[in-house]
């Protein structure tokens, strides 16, 4: 399956859960909620996935945490803030780059409508 592919039934998950739930909820409700429907959907996901970091001889097993990974591919970061900024971008990169995927779908669950809360981030 494609990373496009794979997004085109995340967003069509993170609709669904912003839909039932609405805005306005903590994070983690919106992670557990969408990593159920992900599960359901039939994708291998892995939530809070500990991304290492190394620097020279420095290895720091958890100096990142990526929200959710859908099939080793694409990584989902989620946010519940008025608006995205540099940071949140910046780090999505940042995970993208640590874990060797290509495809980031940054997500805020605090939108009226999801469809105002979705950036879609590539290397």
């Amino acid at each position: 399956m494609t990373e496009n592919e794979i997004s085109k039934i995340i967003l069509d998950c993170a609709f669904r859960v912003h839909t039932t739930l609405g805005p306005g909820l903590l994070e983690s409700t919106y992670r557990t909620c969408l990593a159920y429907e992900l599960r359901k959907a039939g994708l291998l996901i892995e939530e809070e996935k500990a991304l290492p970091l190394i620097y020279d001889e420095i290895k720091l097993e958890y100096g990142y945490r990526i929200d959710i990974l859908v099939n080793s591919k694409v990584v989902i970061e989620l946010k519940t803030v008025e608006a995205f900024n540099d940071v949140h971008i910046a780090q999505v990169l940042t995970y993208l780059k640590l874990s060797g995927c290509h495809l980031g779908l940054l997500l805020n669950f605090y939108t009226k409508s999801l469809k105002d809360g979705i950036k879609r981030l590539a290397l």
